[in-house]
């Protein structure tokens, strides 16, 4: 079952470190662009991941194509793209041994979620984690 609870969702972000963003924009009237930054601003280091973009840089960060790429653990895999397609982004995040993956709101797939919670990731659904930061009063994370 996905992560629902107030304080499931805190342990999760408050455990975590490094959040890759699939579907990362360097466009700032994306919603994306500013997630990223709230987040940096928390402490998290956000890895932003897009092939339209790779190789540019994002709120200092190096994008990538493909999770596959980093090459270093990922705590959540926060997942800006359709529900349709998050499927693949959440295949890529089990592959790459992630701890958790994020739909954003507005994005859910029952299949994709079964699948990593089938490999032991953690799930949240159609929740911002900048929404729930703020809301849960967590505080600045320490690296």
């Amino acid at each position: 079952m996905p992560l629902t609870t107030d304080d499931e969702i805190h342990a999760l972000l408050s455990g975590a470190r490094t959040i890759a963003m699939v579907g990362a924009s360097d466009r700032p009237d994306r919603a994306s662009y500013g997630v990223m930054r709230f987040l940096q601003d928390h402490g998290y280091r956000v890895i932003p991941v897009n092939p339209q973009i790779t190789g540019e840089h994002v709120h200092g960060e190096f994008v990538f194509r493909e999770l596959g790429q980093i090459g270093e653990p990922i705590d959540i895999v926060d997942i800006f793209r359709n529900s349709a397609a998050a499927g693949e982004a959440v295949d890529q995040a089990i592959a790459v041994g992630a701890k958790a993956v994020w739909m954003q709101i507005g994005v859910v797939n029952q299949e994709a979620a079964a699948r990593a919670e089938a490999a032991g990731l953690e799930v949240v659904m159609d929740r911002c984690p900048k929404i729930e930061i703020a809301r849960l009063g967590i505080g600045r994370v320490e690296s």
